[in-house]
């Protein structure tokens, strides 16, 4: 007698990948001209990160990055999605390109290729310059016409060695959180008139990225935005459920999705907004509705929706105490949130080519025992969320691949370093390497291309 698995693979084109992003891993704070980013400042700012932790070293990937590759490939991974750091290329945000900057990028790619793996560009992935900061940052239409250069001058450099291009990470969590709350740098906290403009101008970026790989990107170069879309589950999978279940998607994501897909800020959106609803010039839409080839959803969590009561649309059901949770206070277990997220954007807006750009678990104490970190948990979480990437693709969804957050332990933000998420264990101050228990069953999962 066998033990149970899915019999039915993963379509055989079907992407399994890792990620991570510049800020996160690279380290390398003020090596070869990069400018300092908001993250370089926001954690120089007492108790605003985890234990005044910076992203100084991190993994020292810049110094690293081919040991780093040689470990993927060993390990089955031929798909990383990235980020490039703006202010490697352009220290002050716009002005003269770093050619420093540029040339470490060529040496990464160039070792890439050698080791048989496919570049996946996201080319604004939070670390924007200080200089743009200093000027307005997302408040200014100006960060707009910087990133618009910046996006040209990578795309055209790059053309020759990447095809996969995203334009932006996550737009709600460095304007919102950014700029709203100020949880994440820069650490501002302004009336929604301002959030609301920081979304817009976000949008106005992602739309300049869509134009820059299509002037510049050549043959074969396909190019998306990733969303951290507000993410549903229907209480139960009835009718009455589901359609309140699309009521609510559809309005937490309207100002995102909802814009991009309409050409427009929905009605219903403006209206909520009132007086606080971005400014909008002529032709702004005519650049964020730019065709994309694809749409990337970092999916982690998901809150659960059903029919309302009392003649309302939906109801949210709020989460019981002990519902279980990763370390980060944010990151209930939700795994079906992987199925109608990707479900969703395919029905009510119509993508045809979806990919996970991350999903994955943070936990703080994961020591090395015995030359390996038995993180049985993130296996467990990658298993139950891969069930539901499998389910959706034989329920007719196109989702076409599926990029696991992270590849390796690193700067988690203003959690310093406390929070892992990584499939490879990094020790921050040997920065000796260790593949965890994931990493191995991952690379089982590439390799059978389907779930064991």
């Amino acid at each position: 007698m066998t033990a149970t698995t899915y019999a039915s693979p993963f379509p055989d084109a079907f992407v399994f990948g890792v990620a991570a992003a510049a800020p996160q891993i690279e380290g390398a704070a003020c090596a070869d001209g990069k400018g300092e980013s908001i993250w370089d400042r926001f954690a120089r700012q007492p108790g605003k990160v985890h234990d005044g932790d910076t992203p100084d070293v991190a993994c020292d990937h810049y110094h690293r990055f081919d040991e780093d590759f040689a470990l993927m490939a060993s390990l089955g991974l031929r798909h990383y999605r990235l980020s490039i750091a703006w202010p490697r290329i352009y220290p002050q945000g716009d002005g003269e390109p770093n050619p420093a900057g540029l040339a470490f990028y060529r040496r990464l790619f160039a070792s890439m290729k050698r080791h048989g793996i496919t570049p996946w560009v996201t080319l604004f992935h939070w670390d924007l310059p200080q200089a743009l900061e200093d000027r307005g940052g997302w408040t200014s239409r100006a960060t707009v016409d910087a990133f618009a250069r910046y996006a040209d001058t990578v795309v055209q450099a790059f053309a020759g060695d990447v095809k996969h291009w995203i334009t932006m990470n996550e737009i709600r969590c460095f304007t919102w959180l950014g700029y709203g709350t100020g949880t994440k740098a820069p650490g501002r906290r302004e009336p929604a008139a301002v959030v609301n403009q920081t979304f817009h101008h976000a949008l106005l970026a992602h739309g300049h990225g869509v134009r820059a790989v299509r002037e510049f990107g050549g043959a074969g170069a396909v190019v998306g935005l990733t969303d951290n879309c507000d993410v549903c589950i229907p209480v139960t999978e009835t009718p009455a459920d589901i359609a309140a279940a699309k009521a609510w998607f559809l309005e937490k994501n309207a100002h995102v999705l909802g814009a991009i897909h309409a050409g427009r800020y929905p009605e219903d959106h403006l209206a909520r907004a009132g007086a606080d609803a971005p400014q909008v010039q002529p032709g702004d839409f005519d650049l964020i509705s730019l065709p994309t080839d694809h749409l990337g959803l970092n999916v982690y969590t998901g809150t659960y929706v059903r029919a309302g009561r009392h003649g309302a649309a939906w109801e949210a059901v709020p989460l019981p105490a002990a519902y279980p949770r990763a370390d980060s206070p944010w990151l209930h277990i939700a795994p079906q949130s992987v199925y109608w997220a990707t479900r969703f954007c395919h029905e009510l807006y119509g993508h045809r080519s979806l990919y996970i750009t991350e999903n994955g678990c943070g936990y703080d104490d994961e020591p090395v025992v015995a030359g390996e970190v038995p993180d049985l948990h993130r296996r467990d979480f990658l298993r139950s969320h891969l069930r539901e990437a499998h389910r959706a693709i034989a329920d007719g969804v196109p989702l076409h691949g599926y990029f696991l957050w992270s590849f390796i332990d690193n700067y988690e933000w203003e959690d310093g370093y406390q929070r892992r998420f990584g499939i490879v264990h990094c020790d921050y101050v040997t920065q000796v390497r260790t593949p965890k228990l994931s990493a191995r069953y991952y690379t089982d999962v590439i390799r059978e291309r389907r779930i064991l």
